[in-house]
């Protein structure tokens, strides 16, 4: 049960590291919000008298994109856990003794490539959502797209929830995994949604500024947990 709580919030909080660890992507998010909200106000009227109120209703316009966006991303979640629990359970079955200690050994490399600063994320391909005519489907395809476009800038939120995931065999257990790693990923892009722009500007400041030594943190983090589950768990020194 421990254990079960356990991967539980590993995976909740490799979701939340993965877009606030992706300093490459993140800046653009609350101007895309921006956009997508002054291409709907377009759509919906020409009359700009009164910028109060046109202020406002663009304010909550990039709420609702938020969360359309946070929707999009948990969807994508549950349907890349409901493809890894199916058709992957059965060779997991077999293999989880040799398939698990591999997936924490990777695991454990990444995190030494975090602690030394080095950039796994420049060796893997870039990916753009498509911006669509709609404004609320252009939120929504970009949700479902966010971690194809996130996680080659941080490949180490990845590399946990598999290495969490591949630790077990149960569908039901493996589907709440890619769950709370979609709610974690979404998060911090509702919060970037609702909180006003110069506070927006702050955060990601914050983390663009600090990037080296959040990902060390991290590191060291994911680091502790690898070794924590190849010896104690898989015991592969015995």
């Amino acid at each position: 049960m421990v254990s079960m709580l356990l991967n539980f919030w590993l995976a909740f909080l490799a979701g939340l590291f993965a877009p606030l660890g992706a300093v490459c992507i993140l800046p653009l998010y609350p101007g895309f919000l921006a956009y997508l909200a002054g291409q709907l106000s377009k759509n919906k009227t020409n009359d700009k008298s009164n910028k109060s109120i046109e202020f406002q209703s663009n304010k909550k316009t990039i709420v609702l994109f938020g969360l359309v966006v946070t929707v999009g991303v948990i969807i994508s979640m549950l349907i890349i856990g409901l493809i890894f629990s199916t058709l992957l359970k059965a060779s997991l079955t077999r293999a989880i003794g040799i398939i698990s200690p591999i997936a924490f050994g990777i695991l454990a490399i990444i995190s030494l490539m975090l602690m030394f600063n080095f950039d796994v994320g420049r060796f893997m391909p870039k990916f753009h959502a498509p911006v669509l005519n709609n404004p609320l489907l252009s939120a929504f395809i970009f949700g479902l797209f966010f971690g194809v476009i996130v996680l080659p800038c941080n490949p180490a939120s990845l590399a946990v929830l598999f290495a969490v995931s591949t630790s077990v065999t149960s569908f039901f257990t493996n589907f709440i995994h890619f769950l709370l790693f979609g709610i974690g990923m979404a998060l911090p892009l509702l919060i970037l949604a609702v909180v006003s722009a110069s506070w927006s500007k702050i955060v990601i400041g914050f983390l663009t500024k600090y990037k080296k030594w959040i990902n060390v943190a991290a590191g060291v983090i994911m680091l502790l947990i690898s070794l924590y589950y190849l010896i104690f768990v898989f015991k592969i020194f015995e």
